[in-house]
């Protein structure tokens, strides 16, 4: 390897370590998410409402009409996935890096579902939404820029 102090080589070995954490968690998330979404209570409301939901705007009167219809798959949803703000009793300020990355990819594969999806505009409307720093919506952004273009 290189010719370098020790230290620096445990530091080197340390973060590996951690970032390996971090990929293996976000690799379990992607194979277990929304896995509710195919057991009761969820399954029936889902199958119906799931195509409603694609012939919507995100955020509309009538989107906010379907969720309220949805209430009971929903809140039984957000109750076993933390990667939904609605997940915490503290919001968004509950999640951690993990349950933040798992959103936006959610976020962005549900925007490609609607008709007239748009990550940009949904990263927007859900700052009023879930209440989060103009911080927090920047690496969203930069996260969606960086990583989810086509």
């Amino acid at each position: 390897m290189y010719n370098s102090r020790p230290e620096t080589i445990k530091h080197i070995e340390t973060v590996r370590k951690f970032i390996e954490r971090i990929a293996n968690e976000l690799f379990i998330r992607g194979m277990i998410h929304d896995v509710s979404k195919l057991q009761e209570p969820e399954k029936s409301i889902f199958d119906e409402y799931t195509p409603k939901l694609k012939e919507c705007t995100y955020g509309s009167d009538e989107y906010k009409q379907y969720l309220s219809e949805m209430q009971v798959a929903l809140n039984h949803h957000y109750s076993k996935n933390r990667h939904h703000p609605e997940h915490h009793k503290e919001g968004i300020k509950g999640m951690t890096l993990i349950d933040l990355c798992e959103m936006i990819a959610d976020w962005k594969a549900a925007t490609l579902r609607h008709n007239d999806g748009d990550i940009l505009k949904s990263i927007e409307i859900n700052q009023s939404r879930f209440g989060y720093s103009n911080e927090v919506k920047q690496i969203l952004l930069n996260t969606v820029e960086i990583h989810f273009t086509d």
